[in-house]
């Protein structure tokens, strides 16, 4: 909770009185919203996380949500909301959830923490911006949420690397038989994922190569091939600071891209290796960035989807694109509960909002809503 220091030094007659501090507590109002994305069962907020704020003096609105992993009776001594209802929240109440927002033109008056993908010129986070300068309020952007040296402070980057890795899997083992993956569904546990994909792959088992291998992301997306025992090939900054063309990729038969592009990323597969002889069948942009300018795959330009989580870019000699931005929710209770106890400690600050990563996060919005087209 954050305070007010009053301080009254009373000099009439050129005595000092001495008068105690009092000290006016501000509460802040944290409001976990539901998830608008359909199949977006994740939260934020774990109800052990919630009982921490209520005992730090937070106030603490959840609203009502069906669909999420986490039932609304595990949380105890909150206020209840109706889904959607935080649009009527008081103008100084914190909005968290994950994924964005539905899209509408009405302007956003209220602080909000979620993932934006507003900061790379994506077109609909443009209008997600446009909505913040209408309205006043601010974005805090998960994504954007670093310590001192860049690094994130929460994030569900393991997770979607190793559901990311499981759905490359499954869409490769599909494309062996001349097919297209089925649509997703989510898991209770990891267990459960790896049971159901290695049902569907026979030997040999392929071969996987992973840009990024090192990180967060990339370290899920190894976990994963290696508990259905792959052979895989990891590649970081090393691999890939001599800018490209790179032919090994082409020589397996899947590719992980697990890394965030910036200006300076290369282009890992160009737009001209659908006629190229090789051998790789499938690419899991886990990344799955595509309307970026910065992205490094050029065969696609769209996301899929949980119902058509697979886009065949060539058929003559198959090449199947995966790239579903919210892979997390395949296993949304690990995850959830995952990313909650990362993130709890930096809510625990919100009462600083001025400091610290919400400092940080605060800026880069104001520098994007300044350059805003």
């Amino acid at each position: 909770m954050s305070y007010l220091i009053l301080s009254v030094k009373d000099m009439l007659l050129n005595q000092s009185i001495n008068v105690a501090y009092h000290k006016v507590l501000i509460m802040t109002h944290l409001w976990i919203r539901a998830e608008e994305r359909p199949n977006e069962k994740r939260v934020g907020v774990s109800p052990q996380g919630v009982r921490s704020l209520l005992k730090a003096g937070f106030k603490v609105t959840i609203e009502q949500d069906p669909t999420r992993v986490i039932g609304i009776d595990a949380y105890s001594d909150v206020q209840i909301a109706k889904t959607g209802s935080w649009k009527t929240a008081p103008s100084d109440t914190i909005i968290i959830g994950l994924k964005e927002l539905a899209d509408e033109a009405t302007p956003l008056h209220h602080r909000h923490i979620m993932f934006g993908h507003a900061y790379k010129d994506q077109p609909e986070g443009q209008k997600l911006l446009a909505r913040f300068k209408a309205g006043g309020g601010a974005l805090y952007d998960l994504e954007y949420l670093t310590d001192n040296t860049g690094r994130r402070v929460a994030a569900f980057g393991y997770w979607a690397g190793y559901a990311g890795a499981a759905v490359a899997i499954k869409s490769w083992a599909a494309a062996q038989q001349g097919n297209i993956c089925e649509p997703l569904k989510t898991f209770a546990s990891s267990q459960s994922l790896i049971d159901h994909v290695i049902k569907g792959l026979k030997k040999p088992r392929p071969r996987i190569i992973i840009i990024g291998a090192k990180g967060r992301v990339g370290s899920g997306a190894k976990d994963f091939c290696n508990a259905i025992d792959a052979s895989v090939t990891g590649w970081d900054i090393d691999e890939t600071a001599h800018g490209g063309p790179f032919p090994e990729i082409l020589e397996h038969d899947i590719f992980l891209n697990c890394i965030l592009a910036n200006e300076k990323t290369p282009i890992f597969v160009p737009d001209t290796v659908k006629t190229t002889k090789r051998k790789l069948m499938v690419i899991g942009d886990i990344a799955c960035d595509p309307e970026s300018s910065y992205s490094p795959i050029k065969v696609y330009d769209q996301a899929t989807s949980w119902q058509k989580p697979v886009k065949r870019v060539w058929d003559n000699q198959i090449l199947d694109v995966t790239a579903i931005d919210n892979l997390p929710s395949l296993l949304p209770r690990e995850s959830s509960e995952d990313y909650a106890a990362q993130l709890l400690p930096h809510l625990m600050s919100l009462n600083e909002i001025g400091t610290g990563v919400w400092e940080k996060a605060y800026a880069v919005f104001k520098d994007n809503i300044k350059n805003l087209k």
